[in-house]
């Protein structure tokens, strides 16, 4: 199967490119062209990782090496809310593991997963660490998390999805 940018999504890397091309090669347009492609396929196959590196002209290696380097890009689909756990030292220290155990107790599944609702991604650091242990979820960031806070959040993220937002 071929993918192909929409016009409104070729229009916006159109203007990526002419923002971000460095010495002729586009290669800073990656992570923009990225968000981009996430955003209009769900995730970032083969076939779309091979759309961003025919359309920027750079090579499918280091398309695909940009791509699998960062946790906000998925090669599978995602749920609505990504919950992003930070459990770096900070977060650790103030029960950032024991948050995550109760996000997976309540959701029914692991790190790493999802279902059509939420995927629970564990991260190495959101840069929150003041108020320990803490999430991000679209763009909302969630802070001073306890175990017990994690029924009311997955209720709210019910009621209100947070999908992640266009960087764009």
């Amino acid at each position: 199967m071929s993918l192909e940018f929409s016009a409104d999504s070729q229009n916006k890397i159109t203007a990526i490119c002419e923002r971000y091309t460095v010495s002729g090669s586009k290669q800073p347009a990656v992570l923009a062209t990225l968000h981009l492609a996430q955003k209009e396929f769900g995730a970032l196959t083969d076939d779309a990782l091979r759309l961003v590196a025919r359309t920027l002209d750079l090579s499918y290696a280091h398309v695909f090496g940009v791509a699998t380097f960062y946790t906000m890009f998925r090669r599978e689909p995602a749920g609505t809310n990504i919950i992003r756990m930070c459990t770096n030292i900070s977060c650790m220290l103030r029960g950032g593991y024991e948050v995550l155990d109760a996000f997976e107790k309540k959701l029914g599944f692991k790190k790493g997963m999802s279902n059509k609702q939420f995927q629970l991604v564990e991260e190495e650091c959101i840069a929150a660490c003041a108020n320990a242990p803490c999430a991000i979820v679209g763009t909302k960031y969630l802070l001073d998390i306890k175990p017990e806070d994690v029924e009311g959040i997955l209720a709210d993220l019910t009621a209100n999805p947070r999908p992640e937002s266009e960087v764009v």
